[in-house]
């Protein structure tokens, strides 16, 4: 049944290994990045609750006193994360967009340190470490930056948020999945004025679009960024996370930032550099260093650094 369990958490990392692919290839379709963000977060969201509303209706029940944390769930750990997420990968790579918010468990850490206060083992320390010194690998910050200034800080912001969305599931009392899929709607109701779907030439989901030699139909990278990349992927995450123990999850899904990298690769053509492979290699082992120490910490302070398997990055 291990097997089974590991299983799943490894297919949910290839599945949102596909989100920032597809949705270069929207942009090459001609869709803005917020634009992208809202076609995956209202169809995603609408697929979760027509599926949820057939076979878990309780799900979706929302207790009144979760209401405010649903909105604040809604605006930064789905609409924040996935928004700076796609409008990061207009400036950077995909693998080094996802190399960077990958940091979060290192802002949970210390959020965790030095505003909480609470005490954590010298592992999560030294793992915060580890990962920002292979940040500054990744980043090659000998050399003024080598990545785009902007994207950098998107990123950044993206890592911040996804920070948040572990920090908020400290308070998660409710259906995982129902939290999800009230999230996607609400990140793509927060995302109106911004996405302005009306505005949306939907003709282009008829066309073809081709980036780096490779051909997709528009509908399809769509479909695939609806379907695989955001609802199959967080069903998956979801089940491996009540399967697996957060340490061995949150150790899986970092196959997403491979995938995320491989994907790109064959799709997009962007290929990622020595100084970005051997300091994405540190900072997810300090990353993954820091979160399964703040995982194994004393059981009397369970509660407040529990950290999620999903990541909701991508």
């Amino acid at each position: 049944m291990r097997s089974v369990s590991l299983g799943i958490a490894a297919v949910s990392a290839v599945c949102f290994g596909f989100s920032g692919p597809m949705a270069k290839y929207l942009n090459a379709a001609g869709l803005a990045p917020l634009e992208s963000v809202w076609v995956r977060m209202a169809g995603a969201g609408l697929l979760l609750l027509a599926a949820l509303a057939l076979l878990r209706p309780a799900a979706l029940r929302i207790p009144r006193s979760q209401w405010l944390f649903f909105g604040v769930y809604a605006l930064v750990a789905v609409a924040g994360v996935q928004a700076l997420y796609f409008l990061a990968i207009q400036r950077l790579p995909v693998g080094v967009t996802l190399l960077i918010e990958y940091t979060s468990p290192v802002l949970v850490v210390l959020w965790v340190r030095f505003v909480r206060r609470i005490r954590l083992p010298k592992a999560a320390c030294i793992g915060a470490v580890i990962a920002v010194a292979g940040l500054a690998v990744v980043v090659e910050v000998w050399d003024g930056l080598r990545l785009d200034a902007l994207g950098l800080v998107l990123a950044l912001l993206a890592a911040a948020c996804c920070a948040g969305y572990f920090l908020m599931s400290d308070n998660l009392h409710v259906d995982p999945l129902g939290l999800v899929a009230w999230g996607m709607i609400g990140a793509a109701v927060v995302l109106l004025p911004f996405a302005r779907p009306w505005s949306i030439e939907w003709a282009v989901f008829g066309d073809v679009v081709t980036v780096a030699g490779n051909t997709l139909p528009v509908a399809g990278a769509a479909g695939w960024l609806i379907l695989v990349a955001t609802v199959v992927a967080y069903i998956a995450g979801v089940t491996a996370v009540r399967r697996l123990s957060a340490a061995v999850g949150a150790t899986v899904a970092s196959l997403e930032v491979i995938t995320g990298a491989l994907i790109a690769y064959f799709l997009l053509g962007e290929a990622l550099g020595a100084y970005q492979i051997i300091g994405g290699a540190v900072v997810l082992l300090g990353a993954l260093l820091a979160q399964t120490a703040t995982v194994r910490r004393a059981p009397q302070e369970a509660p407040a650094a529990r950290e999620p398997v999903l990541n909701p990055s991508a």
